[in-house]
């Protein structure tokens, strides 16, 4: 008998006031993505590239880049190599796909964030609370705004 795993997707969709060459900066660029999202970050966005961000301390994210198409289109695994709650083994490295779709508006860019291949509801959920928040302060720092501290990074 064969048995199968369904795999969860989330998509969150966003609207933000700068260009998607502003976004897709802020999404590519290691230094730009520290200003938003996380400690660390080494990135090499071209197909077959490494992806890797140091989100909070103690929480790697490992994934690698498949599709790169500036700017407008980013597709990249993720997955966790380490998570300070002890939770990546549901979800890692290579095991998820994230998709990010950026349509020019007339106000500036409407980015849509679709996350694949999540192990559970606990997995979906947690990954999408955590895709608002990092979601929010990219759209602060895109129209050129200062997200402030992470206050997720004193909890951690």
């Amino acid at each position: 008998m064969e048995q199968t795993t369904e795999r969860l997707t989330i998509e969150r969709t966003i609207d933000i006031e700068a260009s998607p060459e502003t976004v897709w900066r802020l999404l590519t660029d290691e230094q730009e993505a520290k200003r938003w999202w996380g400690l660390d970050a080494s990135f090499d966005p071209t197909p077959g590239g490494e992806f890797v961000l140091n989100v909070v301390s103690g929480s790697i994210v490992r994934g690698i880049f498949l599709e790169v198409e500036p700017p407008r289109r980013l597709v990249y695994t993720f997955g966790w190599e380490k998570r300070n709650d002890g939770g990546h083994e549901l979800t890692p490295p290579g095991s998820t796909t994230v998709e990010i779709l950026l349509v020019p508006t007339d106000d500036g860019t409407t980015l849509t964030l679709t996350h694949r291949g999540l192990a559970d509801e606990t997995e979906a959920e947690q990954h999408g609370v955590g895709w608002e928040h990092y979601l929010g302060r990219l759209a602060i720092t895109a129209a050129g705004g200062d997200p402030g501290p992470d206050p997720w990074l004193r909890q951690s």
